[in-house]
């Protein structure tokens, strides 16, 4: 294959694989299709990436001291590191590829002899190794955390639950003049796309999700800053690379520099997006190199070839240093207690935090989930949302369910069946125990009780009929009964009204009474944690043997 051809592979590479990650991503969520049954599943292995990663494989098995189904397959991209390099960032990742192409737009900050210089390789970029040690470390201590930094974490919170709302936002607000024109062509137009893009890129309503603000613009500003500095997050954050870096130390691809025929024309370090000095007279800094090939493609003289077993001077360990290496694994170490100091275990807990259906105990819960967002994306209710201090510092932007704004479906266990890590345990409609002739088990899973505010609720407080909550109650017999009883209004007059009541034995938590309760600022039925399946000790007093 020519040199000169190389970059356009990788592009083609590059753009196939983007498009594949943006298709699953929007496939993740419940959306119409002809001829569909009662049981709810999706269409895509949007599992897919995860699967792939091995930061996430070998964090989830320190953390959990197993291995998650389906994380196995990151050897698919580990093995191949170790005779290729990090082909991985250059060729596959998404997030290496939106970095790539923002980072390649012209910018004040890189032209000239500053394009050049900043190409060159930093200290700075053995940051990656630090946040690699010490996340690492956490998971040895028991916590996920590294999740928060993780590619396709961060794209798939950012997408999912930022930037795609906002997309579905825009464009349902741009159909809707055409679909409510009184011109017949122009409503027809606007009734055919929306129902065309309701099968395809459209979500199944709009979805809102708490912080989606903040999540979709931390985003923009991590693409934005590589305008500034090429791939920033890939040179300097990035734990996935840095594990492939220090992976790729054995691989037998190699850059090739010819001195006879190089002029120091410095044009390889126009477009280098790893800064590892593909220029002569310098040794080439293997994990760096992110095997874009912008390098070999731009120098005229085919000065440069990627080789195997080449025997070069080069560096092929991380410059880490004595004092940058402790460093991470101090902060690995102490990361963990500190953010179990302030976070919400045992008593302490929000007792507003509802975990999503199969969920672990929450001390397992932390150390398998990597706050990916998938749970959330797929939730046909949008239901469950990123929280911020409901989980302490250590539960950032994990699930929790939110019945207010979306209560959880009976014989929906997508939650479980997009999880990657097990956080959220593989589940059947059959083992959640909610929907009755499909095997309802004797004890279902919970997810928490519901509660009455008596001095709310209009039967009790205002003598006003209302039973929402009891005719919204999914399982079978009703957790909500009601009983009559005679009130006096303000009038004087005696009123027999049904007066809504829990059976706590019966209620699953799912939510749907406090979704549907009409007062509309503060509902008088609400949900908390108590009770749930997943923690022996999060139950009912008088339950305790």
């Amino acid at each position: 294959m020519a040199p000169s051809r190389l970059p356009m592979w990788r592009r083609i590479s590059q753009i196939f694989f983007l498009v594949l990650f943006l298709a699953l991503l929007i496939f993740t969520s419940l959306r119409p299709s002809a001829g569909a049954t009662g049981d709810i599943h999706l269409r895509a292995p949007v599992r897919l990436f995860f699967e792939w990663d091995p930061l996430v494989a070998l964090a989830n098995a320190l953390a959990s001291h197993a291995l998650y189904r389906g994380l196995l397959w990151s050897l698919v991209i580990l093995l191949p590191t170790l005779f290729l390099g990090r082909f991985f960032c250059g060729w596959i990742c998404p997030m290496g590829t939106l970095q790539h192409f923002v980072g390649s737009r012209p910018s004040e900050a890189k032209r000239g002899k500053q394009r050049i210089e900043s190409n060159r390789y930093k200290r700075w970029q053995t940051g990656k190794y630090v946040v690699l040690l010490a996340g690492l470390v956490a998971a040895c201590f028991g916590s996920a955390a590294i999740g928060w930094l993780d590619p396709f974490s961060l794209l798939v919170r950012s997408f999912g639950l930022g930037l795609l709302p906002a997309f579905n936002f825009a464009v349902r607000s741009l159909l809707a003049p055409l679909e409510h024109s009184h011109v017949a062509a122009l409503k027809a137009t606007g009734e055919t796309l929306h129902t065309v893009l309701q099968y395809t890129v459209l979500d199944f309503r709009q979805p809102h999700f708490a912080q989606g603000l903040v999540l979709g613009l931390l985003f923009l500003a991590i693409l934005a800053a590589s305008l500034r500095v090429t791939r920033l997050w890939c040179r300097a954050i990035c734990p996935l690379g840095a594990l492939l870096g220090a992976v790729s130390r054995w691989s037998i691809l190699g850059l090739h520099k010819d001195p006879a025929t190089c002029n120091n024309c410095n044009r390889c370090l126009l477009h280098c997006q790893g800064g590892d000095d593909p220029i002569g007279g310098v040794p080439w800094r293997k994990p760096e190199c992110l095997m874009c090939m912008n390098c070999v493609g731009s120098c005229p003289h085919e000065s440069l070839q990627f080789k195997f077993f080449r025997n070069e001077k080069e560096v092929v360990s991380p410059d880490l240093g004595r004092r940058r290496t402790l460093t991470g694994l101090a902060a690995g170490a102490a990361v963990v207690p500190l953010m179990r100091a302030n976070t919400g275990l045992g008593k302490s807990r929000h007792e507003r935090l509802l975990r999503p259906p199969g969920a672990l105990d929450e001390s397992d819960f932390l150390s398998r989930c990597i706050r990916c967002g998938e749970c959330m994306k797929v939730c046909p209710n949008t239901a469950l949302h990123p929280t911020f201090e409901e989980a302490g510092i250590e539960g950032l932007w994990s699930p929790t369910l939110v019945p207010r704004i979306g209560y959880c479906e009976p014989s929906c266990v997508l939650c479980s069946e997009v999880c990657p890590t097990g956080a959220i345990w593989q589940i059947t409609p059959k083992d959640k125990g909610w929907v009755v002739g499909v095997g309802q088990q004797a004890q279902p899973i919970r997810l928490g009780t519901a509660f009455y505010d008596r001095g709310r609720c209009l039967p009790w407080a205002m003598a006003t009929d209302c039973i929402v909550c009891e005719e919204w109650c999914p399982v079978s017999p009703k957790a909500i009964y009601v009983q009559e009883a005679q009130v006096v209004d303000s009038a004087g007059n005696i009123k027999t009204l049904k007066q809504p009541r829990i059976d706590p034995s019966r209620c699953v938590g799912c939510g749907a009474c406090e979704y549907a309760c009409p007062l509309q600022e503060r509902p008088a039925v609400y949900v908390t944690s108590i009770g749930e399946s997943r923690s022996p000790a999060s139950q009912i007093l008088l339950n305790r043997k």
